[in-house]
Formats: structure tokens, C-alpha cells, sequence
């Protein structure tokens, strides 16, 4: 069993920033491709960003490109998302999920754990 638990959402200015983080247990964290998700009020959860096992490999929706940064320390079991020029269509509920293999992938079925997620809201 994999248990994942996300930090660091809350209550963030537009431009704002905010590092997310998934501390991860119960299994060799290493060897798994690593994602963000997230869903806001009324809407279907959706794929934000995704990790290889060794960091080398990494996939972002369009909206959140340039803005988003994942990076994963394989010595501590984390994965982070840093965000930066937060807008308010930002705000939702983000999720981590890990996958048995290391192979990247963006849909919500191809994941085997998942965290309870964390709030960011993004308004002045």
C-alpha cells in the first residue's frame, strides 16, 4: 500500500506562488511516475503534471505551462509543484498520484494511489 499526503495549498493573490508537496510511503517511491491533478467546484478532476521515477521526464497541460514547475527528491519520497503567475481558474483542489510503473501519463484511470488533496484558492 502507497499512502500520499499533499501541503502547502491555501490562499494566494493573483501573481501569486505557492509549492505544493507530496510526501510519499509504502513502496519504492523511485520507481514511480508521479502526478498532479486537480479539480475545482463542478468540474471534472484534471490532469496538471506529470514525473518520471528519475525526475528526467516531465509533461504539463497547456494552460500551466511556464507557470508550473514539478520536481520530485527521490531521497525524501517528495514530489512538488511549484506554481507562480497563479490566476483565479487556478483555484481547485490538487491531488498527487502515483503509479505502480514509471511510465508518464496523464489520465485520471492510469493512476493506482492517490492523496486526499489539498485547497489552493486564488483571489484578492
Amino acid at each position: 500500500q502507497v499512502q500520499l499526503v499533499e501541503s502547502g495549498g491555501g490562499l494566494v493573490q493573483p501573481g501569486g506562488s505557492l509549492r505544493l508537496s507530496c510526501a510519499a510511503s509504502g513502496r519504492t517511491f523511485s520507481s514511480s511516475a508521479m502526478g498532479w491533478f486537480r479539480q475545482a467546484p463542478g468540474k471534472e478532476r484534471e490532469f496538471v503534471a506529470v514525473i518520471s521515477g528519475s525526475g528526467g521526464s516531465t509533461f504539463y497541460v497547456d494552460p500551466v505551462k511556464g507557470r508550473f514547475t514539478i520536481s520530485r527528491d527521490n531521497a525524501k519520497n517528495t514530489v512538488y509543484l511549484q506554481m507562480n503567475s497563479l490566476k483565479p481558474e487556478d483555484t481547485a483542489v490538487y491531488y498527487c498520484a502515483a503509479r505502480r510503473n514509471d511510465i508518464v501519463a496523464i489520465t485520471t484511470t492510469a493512476y493506482d494511489y492517490w492523496g486526499q488533496g489539498t485547497q489552493v484558492t486564488v483571489s484578492s
